[in-house]
């Protein structure tokens, strides 16, 4: 095709680099007119990413309310949602606050980063992770909505999470929260935000998270490395070779970025990394990745770093509540780990 093609240059309704269009001035423009009457979505990573949104957890699914577990709302009653909106450069940023309303005295807090191959997913879809921490730590946890590739790959969505990161050090306090007592946490591709952004706030100048809370995270882009991931990645249920391939390109979109430390953080400086929560089962392809993190955080002279794995468990075993005692287990170790690493004056003491 013509070197024009079907550009990545900015779309002027939303400045996202990672939206294709059609250049009128391309020669080959009436080609790729035609092809917009016979295919449809035009591009073929819209093709390939509109039934994964479709079918994401639930969404546009026909489902008997007796299949589905109690709602975060029924389980956690007395935990208050409200909306946040954070400003920066490229837009407003959705968040989620979730709090306990009666706890008068701020809190530490932490910033939640939800997961779904970087493509996918919302703050609503890991209600149940940020209200039961809400609920067993007393923290104030914002969860986050940062943009989704392909339409904007990286490093747009991180750079959303270090603007919360920034607007919570500043602006902590309107939300009932401590500025200076702040974790990050997220599961599987949130978990990967989660763990590389201590490294992109060192590179920033600004201030660490106090501590990372990783609940299944990928950590090194170059996945085939590891055997776990070789060995139970091609017939995964949660996730495949193949999705991991698509959202990683996704994602990223030129292969020589895989090892930046702002993608890969296993493969960046480790030192001073905050004391980190590693939440795996050896059912999930990254438990490997999970382990070798561990490890070079170890190495780097980490001396709080737990690697909390369950045996026989895939990849989010903590997504839905009821269902697996494990899960209740690494929550447990979530609340351990919180609550250690932020003790808070005059204590808290969780009715669950």
């Amino acid at each position: 095709m013509s070197d024009h093609a079907i550009t990545q240059s900015v779309d002027p309704s939303v400045d996202a680099p990672g939206v294709s269009h059609i250049d009128p001035t391309d020669p080959a423009a009436s080609y790729y007119r035609l092809l917009a009457k016979l295919r449809s979505p035009l591009t073929l990573r819209e093709l390939m990413i509109q039934p994964v949104r479709t079918g994401y957890i639930g969404q546009n699914h026909r489902i008997d309310p007796r299949d589905l577990p109690p709602s975060a709302a029924q389980l956690y009653p007395e935990v208050a949602v409200s909306e946040l909106f954070v400003p920066s450069q490229a837009r407003r940023i959705r968040c989620q606050v979730f709090t306990l309303p009666e706890v008068g005295t701020p809190r530490p807090m932490l910033l939640y980063v939800h997961g779904g191959g970087f493509t996918v997913g919302s703050s609503e879809d890991t209600a149940y992770i940020t209200s039961r921490i809400a609920k067993e730590t007393g923290f104030v946890v914002v969860s986050v909505n940062y943009r989704l590739a392909p339409e904007w790959p990286f490093p747009a969505g991180l750079d959303d999470c270090l603007t919360v990161l920034a607007w919570m050090r500043e602006n902590g306090t309107k939300i009932g929260g401590e500025p200076e007592r702040i974790a990050v946490g997220g599961d599987s591709a949130g978990g990967n935000f989660a763990a590389a952004l201590p490294l992109k706030a060192r590179d920033e100048g600004i201030r660490q998270p106090e501590a990372a809370l990783l609940l299944c995270p990928l950590t090194d882009f170059f996945v085939e490395q590891y055997e776990s991931f070789e060995r139970l990645a091609p017939l995964g249920i949660i996730y495949d070779t193949a999705f991991i391939g698509y959202v990683r390109a996704a994602y990223v979109v030129h292969h020589r970025d895989w090892s930046h430390p702002h993608v890969s953080p296993a493969q960046g400086n480790l030192l001073s990394y905050p004391p980190t929560l590693i939440v795996s089962g050896t059912k999930d392809p990254m438990i490997d990745d999970n382990r070798a993190f561990a490890e070079k955080l170890q190495a780097a002279g980490n001396k709080h770093v737990e690697l909390f794995v369950r045996e026989g468990m895939p990849h989010g075993y903590y997504f839905f509540p009821n269902l697996l005692k494990e899960g209740d287990e690494a929550f447990g170790a979530v609340q351990r780990f919180l609550q250690e690493s932020f003790p808070i004056t005059g204590g808290f003491a969780s009715s669950s």
